[in-house]
This record gives C-alpha cells, structure tokens and sequence, in this order.
C-alpha cells in the first residue's frame, strides 16, 4: 500500500490491482475506522476521507496499513441481466483492436458475468470489471462532447452503461433501454457496488421474457407550493421568481454519503455566505437557500417576508407594488411586503448570492438534499421565471443582527491566492512544472461553472509520468490537469471520480473563496504544504 496526502480531511489509498482494492474496502467497511466518513473506491485506489478531530492522517495510515490484503470478496446474491442492442458505433473498431470479429466481441461480452467493482463519474456509472481477458480496450483518442444515455461501452478492461447523455471517451459498443439512475426506485442507482450484472444480446431474446424496466432517467422534482388549492396565493407565504439571472438553483449544505451510488455532495459554492444567510432569517444554517450567479434575480414578495442576501459585493433594489424604489442592505434581514421585489444587481466583487428567507423554503428534498448538481442532475431543477416559491410558516420570529461583509471579495480584475496542499499525485509531474503551479498566475475562464473553474496560463503543466491514470476518487478543490496542461479547479459539482491527475488541492479553508471567483479573475497557487508520501510507523 502506497498512503498518499490529498488534503487535511483526507488520504489516498493506493493498492497493487483492483482486487486488493475490493478487499480493503470490504475490509474497511465490515470493521468501520473511528472517524472516518466516507469511502470512494477506484480501480487502484480508495479515497478516504476523515475527521481531524477524532483521528489523524498519521493514526488513520497505521489502521489501515494493519489490514490483511490477502482475502478474497464475497460475491453478492443480486444478479441484474442487461438486454444490450450491439450497434454501436465503436463496435467494429473494437473488434480491430482486439483482433477478433464483431460477433465474437459481443459473444464475449454476454459470455462472462461482470461484477460492480465501483461507482463514479455520474450518478448510476458503474465500473463493471471481471469480463473476458481479451478485453483491454483503450479510450478514445479524442473524447466525444456528447455520448448517449444508455450506451454500453469498453475502456481498460471496465465495462458500463452510461446512465444519462453525457461527455465520454469510452468505446461504445451497444445501448440498453435499461434505466441505470432512476430516482422512483428505493436504491436510484440499479447497479450498487459489488451485484454481479450479465449483458443479455437483446436481439437473441424473446421480448416476453426481459424484465420489464421502463423506467424513466430522472424526474423533475416539482417545488411544493405548500398552499391547498384553490386558496388564493395570498393566504401563503410565498416568493414569486420574476427573473432568474443567469442560474439560480436551490443549495444547502450537500447530499453526503451518496458516493455509493455515484453521487458526490455537491450544496453550496460558498458554504459560510449560505450559513450566514439562514442565520441572519433566523433558520438553521443547513436549510436551503437560493444561489444566483451573476445579478439579474428578481424576487416579488407573496405576503410579508423577511428574507437575507450574502455572498458576492452585489447591489440590492427593493421596488414597491407602486413603484417607489430603494436600496438594501446585504448580510442584514430585510423586510417585504406584499407585492415588493427584491432585486440581486449585477457583483462588483464575487460571483454568487445567496438569498434565504424567513421560515425556509419548501422545497422537495432528493437523497436527503435540496442541493441542485448541476453536472449530475440531480436535486430541483434551475429556477424558472414565473414560479412561486413557497415558504413554511416561521417557527419564531427572531432575526440575527447584520453581519460585516466579507472583505477582499475577488474582482473581476482582480488576482486571488489560493493557499493549495500538495498532492495526492504531484510526483507525475515534473519539478519544474510544480514549481510552475505557484509561480505563475492562472486566468479563470468563460468555460468556468458550478463543476469547475477552467484555467488558462501561459506556459502548461508537463508531465513527469504519461502513462493512463486508472480512473480514481477527486475531491472538492482538487487542481485535474489533463491533458493540454491547463489546470482544473474542481468545485462542488465535480465528478466523483476522474481519470487525469490531481497536483494539488486547494486548501479546505480557501474553498468558498475560490467558489467565488469570478470569470476573469486571476489565481495564483500558494503552496502550504510540500508532497510527500504518508508512511505508517515500522
């Protein structure tokens, strides 16, 4: 075992093959370690996040280092059978790579039974390992912008079924109309870690006898207005949206512990602005509230409320029913009458708002969690203009007094340092290039989001090692460089796993700064922690 730093709330585990990894993971989870959180296994690797206050990097390294590798996974009861239509556009090329006819590729890939070996990359994905030895199938030179939901595909010797349209360098050689992701289902994810799955050739099977699956990918999940119809919208508190901006979504503080079924946590890109927000309404702090990139989000009052604006340095208006117009405060509870609308301006500094109110919102959760992931689609959907929001009924009436702004929001202009912890894979790069990582500045640009921020430097980062990294964990504020040597910032609805490596992660203390970096802005990366590899006690 390799123990490799990642941040100071987690560790990468890194094992010889995917069968040691099977048996750490079981190993962890049937005798569970004081104060680890969460497990997010991979081809090679566990990522293996944990609480600093109830256990160390070091005492969590020696646990582990203690766990016999030499077992054996025991094989689950739960067989799913897969009807798969083999024509899909790949399937010949891979029948080149491996040497063999069309027929014969499909004949394999039905002839062996696959297992779950781990989930990632989008909520349902799951890496199925255990087929034919002939499969060993590289990815796409050039990755395609948009693969189909369904499509059954090969990389390395994985096989999976993407469970949504998406961006995807696999070789696809078949769809499935089998739902992976279905949120009506108890477990969405159909494929959970450790089922045995088998790929059935559709066009070989009595229609009779496939399982009957017609199940939907996802299911819009409707905002509750909270008011029993036809009572007049006036008898309930609500928030009528009049324009939504650029994006404005529900946060809270994350859907954790999901990463089993592929989900990662996704909540809030500045989780202090949105505490402060609820605390100001007096709400808990972990309710949700709305986030709204940008200015432009206009809020018409349905009854009296008292609602809270932080984040971003953005200007508020209040305009009346009758037109009378004034400013409002931010990080202060401002009251609405009926009829007067909040207006969100367009950020002098920062990037993202954050608007709660009085009592919370009513807002239906999804896995425990009113956060909307942007990349995985799941929670409620982006605010519309014209819906009305409703609000609960305050359990008291006390608000917080105003609260200082934070200062040194990021500009526009401006130039941000990042303080960032070295690793866990900072030893495939060359010592010029992690030399390079601080001492250049990074511009942020337009193809920047919720999932990440794209940097743009004039010199790229080289690689040490070239070889194909196997697909393993990424946490929130890990610096991905791929292949063009332009960093990635990964930010709260980044995949859960990814196969390009991480020279450093941004530092827990500085991840709601940098979620409220602005397109344009600069970065530069300040290294408060040098790489080096965690070694248990002899």
């Amino acid at each position: 075992m390799r123990f490799l730093p990642v941040n100071r709330q987690a560790i990468l585990v890194e094992l010889a093959d995917l069968q040691q990894t099977l048996v750490l993971l079981a190993s962890l989870q049937a005798q569970p370690i004081e104060g680890v959180q969460e497990l997010v296994p991979a081809a090679r690797t566990i990522l293996v996040y944990f609480s600093p206050q109830r256990i160390t990097a070091a005492a969590l390294v020696q646990a582990i280092a203690g766990r016999d590798l030499q077992g054996s996974v025991q094989r689950s009861d739960v067989l799913v059978e897969i009807p798969v239509h083999y024509d899909g556009e790949d399937l010949a090329e891979v029948a080149q790579i491996l040497g063999i006819s069309a027929d014969e590729v499909v004949r394999r890939h039905t002839g062996s039974e696959w297992s779950v070996a781990f989930t990632g990359f989008a909520p349902g994905f799951a890496y199925l390992s255990g087929g034919d030895a002939t499969f060993n199938v590289p990815r796409r030179a050039t990755p395609r912008t948009k693969v189909p939901a369904g499509a059954v595909a090969l990389a390395g010797t994985f096989s999976a079924v993407y469970p949504q349209a998406s961006p995807g360098g696999w070789q696809i050689i078949g769809v499935t109309d089998t739902a992976m992701w279905d949120l009506e289902r108890d477990l969405p994810a159909l494929l959970q870690p450790g089922y045995r799955v088998r790929f059935v050739d559709a066009e070989k099977t009595i229609a009779a006898s496939a399982p009957e699956l017609n199940l939907s990918l996802s299911k819009d999940m409707e905002i509750e207005s909270g008011c029993a119809e036809p009572a007049p919208e006036k008898e309930c508190a609500a928030l009528r949206v009049r324009a939504t901006g650029l994006l404005t979504v529900f946060q809270d503080l994350g859907r954790h512990g999901q990463a089993g079924q592929g989900v990662s946590a996704s909540g809030a890109m500045d989780q202090a602005a949105l505490k402060s927000a609820n605390r100001l309404v007096g709400n808990a702090s972990n309710l949700p509230a709305l986030e709204t990139v940008g200015g432009g989000l206009a809020l018409q009052s349905v009854g009296e409320n008292v609602v809270a604006v932080t984040g971003a340095d953005a200007p508020l208006t209040i305009t009346t029913a009758q037109g009378q117009r004034w400013s409002a405060p931010s990080y202060a509870a401002v009251a609405l009458a009926d009829g007067d609308t909040l207006t969100v301006g367009q950020p002098v500094a920062g990037a993202r708002c954050y608007v709660a109110v009085r009592g919370g919102y009513q807002v239906a959760p999804v896995l425990g969690s009113a956060a909307t992931d942007t990349l995985a689609h799941v929670g409620p959907p982006a605010l519309q203009a014209g819906q009305l929001l409703a609000v609960q009924p305050a359990a008291h009436a006390v608000t917080a007094a105003p609260e200082l702004p934070p200062a040194h929001l990021p500009a526009v202009d401006a130039e941000v340092v990042l303080d960032v912890e070295l690793g866990p894979r900072t030893d495939w790069f060359t010592p010029e290039a992690v030399a390079l990582l601080a001492s250049q500045r990074w511009q942020v640009t337009p193809q920047s989001n919720r999932v990440g921020l794209r940097l743009a430097g004039d010199v790229a980062l080289t690689r040490a090692i070239t070889a194909e990294l196997p697909s393993e964990g990424t946490p929130l504020g890990a610096i991905q460089v791929p292949a063009s040597g332009q960093p990635v910032l990964f930010l709260a609805d980044h995949p859960l796993t990814g196969g390009y490596p991480v020279i450093g992660c941004v530092a827990p203390h500085h991840l709601d700064l940098a979620g409220q970096i602005p397109v344009g802005a600069w970065i530069r990366f300040n290294p408060v922690r040098s790489f080096e590899e965690l070694t248990p006690a002899p």
